[in-house]
Formats: C-alpha cells, sequence, structure tokens
C-alpha cells in the first residue's frame, strides 16, 4: 500500500491555485442578453459614454450623508479596553459635510509587496494559520500543522469582511472574515495524497477547517492591530460547523438527511466569498461556488446540474472519498456524495446539497449563537448581499449577484416593514428572522429604455413562453431550491458575471460589479455595454428603484479598459493612473467613497492588458446620482477621469477583495488573496517585497495614515 502525492486524480487539486470559478455556461435558457438590450439601447442614451464622468460632473452640487470622518462614537486612542458584556456597533454616526480625495493616484506595479501612497503605511494582519486560540499550536511554514490546528486558527484564502465595533470604537471590534476555498500545496507539504483512492481522513479535515468564517476580536494598540487571543469572540466556522436552515426551505422534505431528519440543521458552509451586513449588526457571508465539492454519480435532478453538481466520478476535493474511514462520524464525508442510494432520503445524502447555496447569517457579538442559513433569500451562487437605505415604515431590500456567466441579479424585499429600534435589538438573529426568513425574491430583467424591472419568483408570475411559475415548480421552496432555473423561467436578463453589491450612503443607488465574460461571442451578441468578443474587461453598472414598485432605472457607471485600447473599447476614456480591469470586490464606506476591488485571476487573468501592466489594485471615486434615464445626462469629460484614483496595488498573482473601515475612516482593511510569494516572513510590513522563496498566506492588510488622520482624504 502506497500513497501517491502527485498524480493525475489529484491534477485539479495541485493545480489550484486561484480563486476557484464556475466556468462552464450552465444557463441555456436562451433569455434575452444583455448587450442585445444595451445595443438597442445606444442610440438614445449616454450611458456608455458617459456614466463615471457624468457621475462626476455633478459632484460640485452633491451632499454626502453617512458617517462623518471624525465622529466615531467610540474612543480614538490606541489603549482599547477590555471585552464588553453588552457589545454593540456604538450610536449612530452624524452626518458629515462634503468630502474630497485627498491623495495622488499611484502608478502601475508588478512586485511581491503592496504599494500604497506617501504617507500610508500597510501592515499584516492574521494570516492564514494565525491561532486565535490556544487550542491551536503557531503556524507551521513547512505545512505541519494539523486539522485541530487549521480548526483554531485562520481559514484560507481570506475573502469578504467587515470590521464590528465594539461600543463604537474605532480601535476595537471585531473582524468577521470569510475564507473561500483551499490551496491543496499550501496546505499539504507534500501536495494532496491518495490511498487505494481514497483521501486520508486528516487531509480531509484539515481542508474542511480552512473553509468557513472567522470571527476574531482584534485591538490596536501603539498603531497596530492584533487579535486579542482568548477571546470569548474569537471563533471558527467550517465546513463541518452545524448551521440551522431557516425559511421556506427549513423543515422541509428537500433538507432532510441522516444528520437532520427533520430538515433543520445543515453541516458547514462553503465557498464563502463575497459578504454583506444588516442594519441590526450581523455579518452575512455568501456561499459561492460550493456545487462542485459535491458529486452525484447517478440521475442529477434538473437542479443539481444547473448549479453545477458534479457528475463524477469525484467532487471538486474528493472528500466523499475519505467516507468508511474508521474515524468518521455520521456521514462526515460521505454526505459529499449525493448519488441516491437507499429507498429515503434518510437513508442516503441526496439532500446534503440541498443545504448549502445561501445567505449565511452570523451574529458576530454573540459567541454563543448558531450561524443560520436565510433559504428565502435564493440558492444559487450568491457574491455578497447589500441591502438598501433603510427608511422607517418600508421594507428591506437585499441584492446579491449570482457569479457565473449570463447568471442574474437578484432582490430579496422583506415582508416586514423596517423598525428602527430593532437595530438596537440584543437577539440579533430573532431579528434577522423577522427580516430575512419572510419576504419575496426578485430576479432583474433590464429594458433597453434604461428601465428594468424586478419579476418575482412567485408561482403566479407569467413565464416568458407562457404559464406561471407554479406550472412548473409546485411550492414556494421548490422555486428557492431551483431559484436559476425559476429566473430562467420568468425571463430574467443573463449578465456579465455578477458579483459584489455595494450601496451608496445618501441617495441609496445600488452599484453591481460586473467582472468578465470570455464567453460572450457572436452568438450571445456584442454591443456597447458589452462591446468586446471574448469580453475581458468587465464593467460596472448601477440602478436606483422606484418608490412603491418594481420598477427601476440604471446606467452603467464605468468600463473596464486598459488606457491604450480604442476609443471603442475605452469608453470611459481610463488613463495610465486609473486603468482597470475585471472589477470584483466592491464597496462605499460611510462618507460615500466608493472603493473598487479588482481579480484578474480568473477569466481576465494575464488575458487583458491591464493585467501586464498591473497587479491587482484598489481605486476610490466619489459617485454622484445616477443618470437621468432618458440618456440626457452630460457626455464624457476626459478631465473627470481624475477622480477615480489607484489607492493600493497587491502583490504579484493576487486579488485583491474584502472591505471594511473603523467608524473613524483611520483604519482600512483589505484581504490579499491567492499570493505566490508574499507576505515576506519576520516582517509585519505588507509592503515589503521578500527577497526569498516563502510559503504564500492570504492575509488581511491595515492601511493607516502615518499622520494618523482619515484615509483617503
Amino acid at each position: 500500500m502506497s500513497a501517491t502525492p502527485h498524480n493525475s486524480a489529484l491534477a485539479l487539486l495541485i493545480t489550484m491555485s486561484k480563486h476557484i470559478s464556475d466556468k462552464t455556461v450552465r444557463n441555456v435558457s436562451q433569455n434575452t442578453p444583455f448587450s442585445e438590450i444595451l445595443e438597442k439601447s445606444l442610440s438614445r442614451r449616454a450611458v456608455m459614454r458617459g456614466g463615471l464622468a457624468a457621475a462626476l460632473a455633478t459632484m460640485t452640487s452633491f451632499g454626502l450623508a453617512g458617517c462623518d470622518s471624525n465622529s466615531t462614537g467610540g474612543n480614538s486612542t490606541d489603549n482599547g479596553g477590555g471585552e464588553k458584556p453588552n457589545p454593540g456597533p456604538g450610536p449612530d454616526p452624524e452626518p458629515p459635510t462634503s468630502v474630497k480625495l485627498g491623495f495622488e493616484s499611484l502608478p502601475t506595479s508588478m512586485t511581491d509587496g503592496c504599494v500604497v501612497p506617501p504617507g500610508y503605511i500597510a501592515h499584516v494582519l492574521a494570516p492564514w494559520g494565525t491561532p486565535i486560540n490556544d487550542n491551536a499550536l503557531p503556524w507551521d511554514k513547512n505545512g505541519n500543522n494539523s486539522s485541530n490546528d487549521l480548526l483554531n486558527s485562520m481559514g484560507m484564502h481570506h475573502d469578504g469582511m467587515h470590521f464590528f465595533p465594539l461600543e463604537g470604537s474605532s480601535t476595537e471590534g471585531l473582524l468577521a472574515v470569510n475564507h473561500e476555498y483551499i490551496d491543496s500545496t499550501a496546505l499539504h507539504p507534500n501536495g494532496p495524497t491518495l490511498v487505494n483512492g481514497k483521501r486520508p481522513a486528516e487531509e480531509v479535515r484539515k481542508e474542511i477547517n480552512a473553509h468557513g468564517v472567522a470571527i476574531i476580536h482584534i485591538r490596536r494598540s501603539n498603531g497596530r492591530w492584533d487579535i486579542v487571543q482568548n477571546s470569548r469572540y474569537n471563533r471558527r466556522f467550517t465546513s463541518a460547523t452545524a448551521m440551522k436552515l431557516a425559511g421556506p426551505i427549513g423543515g422541509t422534505d428537500w433538507v432532510k438527511t441522516p444528520f437532520s431528519p427533520n430538515g433543520t440543521q445543515v453541516r458547514g458552509t462553503n465557498n464563502n466569498c463575497g459578504n454583506g451586513t444588516t442594519p441590526w449588526g450581523t455579518y452575512i457571508t455568501a456561499e459561492e461556488n460550493w456545487a462542485a465539492c459535491f458529486v452525484n454519480t447517478g440521475n442529477r435532478p434538473a437542479h443539481q446540474q444547473r448549479v453545477g453538481v458534479s457528475a463524477g466520478p469525484t467532487g471538486r476535493y474528493k472528500w466523499e472519498t475519505a467516507a468508511q474511514d474508521p474515524s468518521e462520524v455520521l456521514g462526515e464525508f460521505a454526505r459529499f456524495n449525493v448519488t441516491e442510494t437507499g429507498a429515503s432520503a434518510t437513508d442516503d445524502w441526496r439532500n446534503e446539497v440541498n443545504g448549502f447555496g445561501y445567505l449565511v447569517e452570523i451574529d458576530p457579538y454573540d459567541p454563543s449563537s448558531i450561524a443560520t442559513k436565510r433559504t428565502s433569500m435564493g440558492r444559487f451562487a450568491h457574491e455578497g448581499c447589500a441591502y438598501s437605505k433603510p427608511e422607517a415604515g418600508k421594507p428591506l431590500a437585499f441584492y446579491s449577484g449570482d457569479d457565473s456567466r449570463f447568471e442574474y441579479v437578484y432582490r430579496f424585499v422583506s415582508d416586514a416593514n423596517w423598525d428602527p429600534k430593532d437595530a438596537q435589538r440584543t437577539d440579533r438573529l430573532a431579528v434577522g428572522a423577522k427580516y430575512l426568513d419572510k419576504g419575496t425574491l426578485y430576479v432583474a430583467r433590464f429594458n433597453e429604455d434604461g428601465s428594468g424591472e424586478w419579476l418575482a419568483l412567485t408561482g403566479t408570475t407569467p413565464g416568458k413562453d407562457g404559464g406561471t411559475l407554479s406550472d412548473k415548480f409546485k411550492t414556494l421552496e421548490e422555486i428557492l431550491i431551483n431559484t436559476r432555473g425559476a429566473a430562467d423561467f420568468v425571463g430574467a436578463t443573463p449578465m456579465d458575471r455578477p458579483e459584489w453589491t455595494a450601496t451608496h450612503p445618501s441617495n441609496g443607488d445600488i452599484y453591481l460589479t460586473l467582472t468578465n465574460n470570455t464567453s460572450r461571442n457572436a452568438s450571445t451578441g456584442t454591443n456597447a455595454a458589452n462591446p468586446r468578443l471574448n469580453n475581458v474587461n468587465g464593467h460596472v453598472i448601477r440602478w436606483h428603484d422606484e418608490p412603491g414598485s418594481n420598477k427601476f432605472k440604471w446606467d452603467i457607471f464605468v468600463f473596464g479598459s486598459d488606457s491604450g485600447a480604442d476609443a471603442e473599447t475605452n469608453r470611459s476614456g481610463l488613463t495610465d493612473l486609473n486603468q482597470l480591469a475585471s472589477p470584483d470586490g466592491l464597496g462605499f464606506d460611510s462618507r460615500g467613497i466608493l472603493w473598487i476591488q479588482t481579480d484578474n485571476g480568473i477569466d481576465g487573468g494575464r488575458k487583458n492588458n491591464v493585467a501586464r501592466a498591473t497587479n491587482d489594485q484598489m481605486l476610490a471615486v466619489i459617485p454622484g446620482a445616477l443618470a437621468d434615464s432618458s440618456g440626457t445626462g452630460p457626455a464624457i469629460n476626459a478631465n473627470n477621469q481624475s477622480d477615480l484614483r489607484r489607492f493600493f496595488v497587491g502583490p504579484n498573482e493576487a486579488e485583491i477583495t474584502g472591505f471594511s473601515m473603523t467608524p473613524d475612516h483611520t483604519s482600512l482593511f483589505l484581504n490579499i488573496q491567492h499570493p505566490v510569494n508574499w507576505p515576506a516572513y519576520d516582517t509585519h510590513d505588507a509592503t515589503v517585497a521578500s527577497m526569498d522563496t516563502v510559503r504564500p498566506r492570504s492575509s488581511t492588510v491595515v492601511i493607516q495614515r502615518t499622520d494618523g488622520k482619515p484615509i483617503a482624504v
């Protein structure tokens, strides 16, 4: 009996050094492509030429609301303090006056160190494998940590993230960090192994524990942030952590398993990419490319095919091959094989996969709380979740993209109307149940005249070819299990990899990154919004819902392009100082500054000219209101393009992702994912490029000004 660490059966695992993306086009609905819609609208709308410029041109009279740069709601010293018995976000911030960017755009960079503007510093915080309590040994650069070490340490490939202040403090709080996927060659010293066609249980447990979410208590002292070791707030959620299934699907026959015969729980959250928050102070983590972790070697139902459950012979990580290990506990590994073999759902693991694909709500302030999957918000490859600007007495809306080629944009609207008093409650998951378990899920259709419509995914909604949703899916839970299929049926608009959403804190406009789509070709259509065959550059779109209706208006904010492209490609007039491609991460700070992060490691990686000129980056801009949907907005003004500025450049091959700030805006958190030779050993300085070969570690980076003043202004 011999172990074979590097063989063809494990080739996929061994080469998995980048963010995992579902590159298969699974939408065969032939719904009208977004490209065709935009081509029709080109002759009458300025979105193609002036989205960014038009927005920036309004800034001279635009007042921003949100949190004032000097209003922290907490202390501004470095002494932090102890753990708070009744923690919470703190008092609401004061509205500010207008704000302007106060840094010069960075030049391009292709080094193994991070780059920040002059007068700024960048520190490494909580890289992969950092213990969060004394139950884990220190990270071993030779890769010899155990699965138990990883259960009590930071996971791999940091992604979406949010800072939750303790009592409004800007020097102490809780950082929630997603851990999206694993890099097997970094995780295992000799690479992943197969023994007689099976993965060793300990290796699989290490991989399972490297996924999920970390909540860490952090504090700033003497200008630097560190983890508060053994804090009661520190905890990990992994691919094996028991979680509640709430909403319409929870407790139904769709999710009954040997682990949860009544269908109220599931083990684990997987491939946690984008994120969101709620007005009542909880964290939302998005399950993205989870489907291929499961395998069905039998008859795959249509809903499994539509989301990408593997047809075999194995799942992505081969976790199911560790089944029958003597140490396995109640289908610990067998559950990833969802092939129907028994007489009923509780005799096999056919329904295990139905417990994944949701937005998961976590209360970071309550260490005893159970993470809850909100099934009413749909089941697909969620990429983030932004909520609408809360208004007392009106429902809340939550927006999420489905990150795959030609997939859709969704909106969930609560049945309950917003009560501002709920923001101060300490039973936060009960508040979540009030707003997130009952409501209506919609999918977007973008019209050629700059208007749009939210199509309800309910039984009475007509299909594009006749009939209603109830003719195809008999119950609401069946619609939600088949969210993509339901969206196909009603005629939603296929998009170019919808990713992160963000809400303008003042005017409530919703922004969405459309990262790229290299499958766009002559048969799918090209036009002004997607004018390029093999679209490697992507763009940012935005919309504003019309009050009291399911209608919205939209425009294009900015198109990704290299500065040297012709005018047909470089429609936003980008220059060397702000050229970008593959926009991905997205976030507003409370002052109204929009932060755009890029990921050229997937379809666009080294296929677009921007990726050949600079490493992935983060840019900042202060946008104005949505352009007039009549198309009469101002034409492009090249002078305005300088207001989109490059603030940060990451190390070689790394994606820039995750964004959050302290209430006083003096510390900015972002994540470096899948670097190849970073961070350097024996230093916390993120800007240092290693002169030696290091074992790469995804990490959070904290950026501050050397003078202690607010970031970017």
